[in-house]
């Protein structure tokens, strides 16, 4: 897998770039990188004003299990052990404005370490 090239590199082709020792192109060939990356630390540069690699950020959107939200689903799996997952769906959604998936639901149970109902009631359920 490619490593990412050090800070140091970095810096030193942004330094010569600011110190006027020729365009991106001619620096991205000397110094060995290409065009495209000398453009992109140049980007990254002027957006935060600084010559290191910006802080690489948790890919995706942040999750919604908060503290607050944990302890709401411990505690109504413990009141009703027998809930199922759309309708701890609709409990969450109504109490916390969260609404999310019943396959996202069952996997936050099961990171929790709670167990659930799998199936809602219906004659048959169960039985083969």
């Amino acid at each position: 897998m490619p490593r990412a090239y050090s800070d140091d590199l970095r810096s030193k082709l942004l330094k010569a770039y600011a110190a006027g020792r020729g365009s991106l192109e001619e620096l991205a060939s000397q110094f060995g990188v290409s065009y495209g990356y000398s453009k992109k630390i140049r980007r990254q540069q002027l957006e935060t004003g600084q010559l290191e690699r910006p802080r690489q950020l948790r890919h995706g959107p942040t999750g919604q299990l908060s503290a607050e939200i944990k302890q709401y689903l411990r505690s109504v799996v413990r009141k009703q052990p027998d809930v199922t997952l759309a309708e701890l769906g609709e409990m969450l959604q109504a109490a916390h404005h969260v609404r999310i998936s019943r396959s996202r639901l069952w996997y936050w149970l099961r990171g929790l370490g709670l167990r659930h109902k799998k199936n809602a009631a219906r004659p048959g359920a169960g039985r083969r």
